[in-house]
């Protein structure tokens, strides 16, 4: 079987994450003259197409999303394991990259990372703050952070938090103007602060739920955004109401700046949950992380 080099399963590995090849050189700290010959070189190796190159895109043919997929986890346990060569005996080294909702930001990650970074000077932490689905395999990632219910089955989950409720809230100034919705069907006689859905670019539609029956709001409003801190914002000046995850607008709620509207029809959701791929040989720098993290939600738990 011919031999593939290393360099030129990464640089094309590079490619297919970045999209491109001047963003993947920059990254890679080569020309992009130089990758892009290094990735043409793979393909006649192996004998195949596996990026298919536009004047303005790059794009995987199927052989090399199978690649991208097959390979690119493994290429990074390898250049991973170079770096932990010159650590001292027992100490951790190298790079977690995480993939995370903005909502998980102040709730989880803000509490997280200090006591990680603390503990484990010499490990790199990477987070991507994104709210569309990522595939965390295919875009060279080590984890995620997010509700369980968005986790595909074959992962690894950690329990990062109890329990929550997504909930609807609106400001006294708002309920006052507008009157309090009673049931979900009211949601749409009322100014909403709608959600773009990161992945799909359509409004989101509030889920609500009682017992066994479930509702989805196509909400109407003034204000569409993908930004919860200022959904939040917008909230509490009294523009619509908000539906957001409640650990979210907990101290509103201990003010009185919102008030929650609805709230026998709240959804429960499982928590927040850190995820690595189940096939995946798990790296000594994500092995602490995780390790941390079953720290962190066991102290808070019994704390609570």
């Amino acid at each position: 079987m011919a031999f593939t080099p290393l360099n030129a399963l990464n640089s094309f590995i590079a490619v297919a994450r970045h999209r491109s090849f001047a963003a993947a050189a920059k990254h890679l700290g080569v020309s992009t003259s130089a990758l892009s010959q290094s990735v043409r070189q793979l393909e006649a190796r192996l004998g195949v197409t596996l990026l298919t190159r536009t004047s303005r895109t790059v794009g995987l043919t199927d052989a090399g999303q199978r690649l991208l997929e097959n390979a690119g986890a493994a290429v990074d346990q390898a250049l991973e394991s170079l770096k932990t060569v010159s650590a001292r005996p027992g100490e951790v080294t190298g790079r977690v990259r995480l993939s995370v909702p903005a909502v998980a930001v102040t709730l989880v990650v803000a509490r997280l990372l200090p006591r990680f970074v603390e503990r484990y000077p010499k490990v790199e932490v990477e987070v991507q703050v994104e709210n569309r689905f990522v595939n965390i395999v295919a875009e060279g990632l080590d984890a995620g952070i997010r509700l369980s219910e968005a986790i595909e089955r074959d992962m690894v989950q950690v329990r990062l938090t109890d329990p929550g409720r997504f909930v609807v809230a609106g400001a006294p100034a708002y309920l006052a103007r507008r009157g309090v919705p009673e049931k979900p069907q009211d949601l749409l006689h009322h100014d909403c602060l709608c959600i773009r859905a990161s992945t799909s670019g359509a409004r989101y539609a509030w889920e609500l739920e009682r017992g066994r029956k479930a509702w989805r709001v196509p909400v109407q409003g003034t204000v569409t955004t993908n930004d919860t801190e200022l959904m939040r914002l917008l909230a509490v000046a009294g523009v619509g109401l908000l539906y957001a995850f409640e650990p979210q607008i907990a101290d509103e709620l201990r003010r009185g700046s919102l008030r929650l509207v609805l709230e026998p029809y709240a959804a429960a959701v499982p928590g927040f949950f850190l995820y690595f791929p189940s096939r995946a040989q798990v790296s000594p720098a994500l092995r602490a992380f995780v390790d941390v993290a079953r720290e962190m939600a066991t102290g808070s738990r019994q704390r609570a």
